[in-house]
């Protein structure tokens, strides 16, 4: 009899671990992010140590790139599940080679959150006066060299479109004199720019049909998506309601700031000014037409896709 009792204890106590192991485990996901400290790739880490993603039963590995055509690479090899803030055109490209990636949000639309400055005591007053001069972007496919790229056909000037990585160190390269005009996305360089280091000369909202585009998305690996579909529309829920409490708490931008190292005053000026929660939109896509338009003048695909590849390669779970 008490060796039944006792077995019948055991079995309750497994079945009682069994129950809460299920309840509390979490489903894990590699996060691929474009330039740290630069414009929204914020959202996933805030969103995560929150405790936001792990109330909808995710653990996500983060790690960052040097922009977004390093960021691409890692998820088409599904060394990432997910990439965040990728170029619209850099991910046009790979899908039309047939590579594994669908867009399940946007995370940039518009042209005010990207800028390009010089040292103070350049005399570079404005990319009409850049010609023969080096022009920063991060990486080929990116969104800075889609804007790069845009803003030399804009402006017809023929200046010198060079790949620098990420923020930080071209930040470091224009100061040392290596790159003649740098980039920068807020809040990153929006100090020094306050602090009279460097100067603005070119946004790009410059380029109006640049300013009305989707240019960064979320991206995921479409074998993995397939495999474990409920895992990344519990993560776009998760997603939306870290920008939501990032956006409108004060815990949210107290977080923000601390993240990117700057003074809440600032932090709010940067959400503010440079990412309004209109563009940060993850269910909005801006601008399509433009961007195939663009997507062909700069070689990224021979044609336009069609409507059925379009819907095949645009994939957001319970779009509003």
């Amino acid at each position: 009899m008490g060796w039944s009792k006792a077995l019948v204890g055991a079995a309750v106590a497994t079945a009682l671990s069994l129950i809460h192991h299920s309840a509390t485990a979490q489903d894990q996901l590699k996060l691929a992010v474009g330039a740290r400290g630069v414009g929204e790739t914020f959202v996933p880490e805030l969103g995560q140590n929150a405790g936001i993603f792990k109330k909808h039963g995710l653990a996500l590995d983060i790690f960052y790139t040097q922009g977004g055509g390093e960021t691409i690479q890692v998820v088409i090899s599904n060394a990432a599940h997910i990439g965040v803030a990728i170029g619209f055109l850099g991910t046009i490209g790979a899908f039309a080679k047939g590579a594994p990636v669908r867009v399940i949000g946007s995370t940039f639309t518009g042209g005010n959150q990207l800028f390009w400055y010089v040292r103070a005591d350049s005399p570079i007053k404005s990319l009409k006066d850049a010609a023969g001069k080096t022009v920063a972007y991060s990486t080929n496919g990116s969104s800075t060299h889609t804007s790069v790229l845009a803003l030399k056909k804009f402006t017809g000037v023929d200046f010198v479109p060079t790949q620098t990585g990420a923020a930080p160190g071209t930040y470091t390269q224009v100061m040392s004199g290596q790159i003649d005009v740098g980039w920068a996305g807020a809040p990153f360089g929006v100090d020094a720019v306050e602090q009279g280091k460097t100067r603005v000369v070119a946004k790009a909202s410059d380029d109006p049909v640049l300013d009305r585009q989707t240019i960064r998305l979320l991206i995921a690996n479409s074998n993995e998506m397939a495999q474990r579909p409920d895992v990344f529309v519990r993560f776009m829920r998760a997603y939306r309601e870290s920008l939501e409490w990032a956006y409108a708490t004060p815990e949210g931008l107290a977080a923000y700031a601390k993240w990117a190292s700057i003074s809440e005053t600032t932090a709010k000026r940067a959400l503010a000014e440079f990412l309004p929660k209109s563009a940060v939109d993850p269910d909005r896509i801006s601008g399509v037409d433009d961007v195939m338009a663009d997507a062909v003048t700069f070689k990224y695909i021979p044609a336009p896709l069609t409507k059925q590849q379009l819907d095949a390669l645009i994939q957001i779970p319970e779009r509003k």
